[in-house]
């Protein structure tokens, strides 16, 4: 039965910041993961980045398009403090030496633009650092074992990291 409407020709294209999504599953494939994180890659094209098109100091989607969505399987901890498992956003406010990184509880959300600071639920800091490497495109990604995580957060030539346990 056809779909009205719906052509192949009316597809479009691949997003100019494509989905992307990063999984951390320490106890190898086809286990339960601990967390997982769902957002989209905008590029660098010779653009000035930190400190231009997402200013110091301000709230940023860590991303684009929809908000970054993190979605932890097991509790964790950061810095002492534990985030319960459940489904989050993550925003970010960076900053030249260090990020505050920003999880809230209020889901679907399109950017910064419906940020409401009352649903934040865990805020914490953590130094940012200026790499040589150029990262292109925004990427997030995870590391760990024996309970022990990192997750990475790098784009042009900033890398953040977040260090977690499990």
């Amino acid at each position: 039965m056809a779909m009205t409407g719906l052509q192949a020709q009316k597809i479009r294209g691949v997003d100019k910041s494509p989905l992307d999504f990063a999984v951390f599953r320490p106890d190898g494939q086809g286990t339960t993961p601990v967390a997982r994180i769902i957002y989209s890659r905008p590029a660098v094209n010779g653009r000035t980045i930190f400190g231009g098109l997402v200013p110091f100091g301000k709230i940023w989607r860590t991303g684009a398009n929809q908000s970054t969505e993190l979605n932890l399987l097991r509790d964790i901890t950061i810095g002492g403090d534990t985030l319960r498992a459940g489904n989050y956003t993550i925003y970010t406010i960076p900053g030249e030496k260090e990020w505050t990184i920003i999880i809230n509880s209020a889901l679907y959300t399109w950017g910064a633009y419906d940020y409401d600071e009352s649903k934040d639920v865990f805020r914490f800091r953590v130094p940012a650092k200026q790499t040589e490497k150029l990262h292109e495109h925004f990427g997030i990604a995870f590391a760990g074992e024996d309970g022990k995580g990192k997750l990475l957060l790098a784009w042009a030539h900033t890398e953040v990291y977040v260090d977690f346990a499990y």
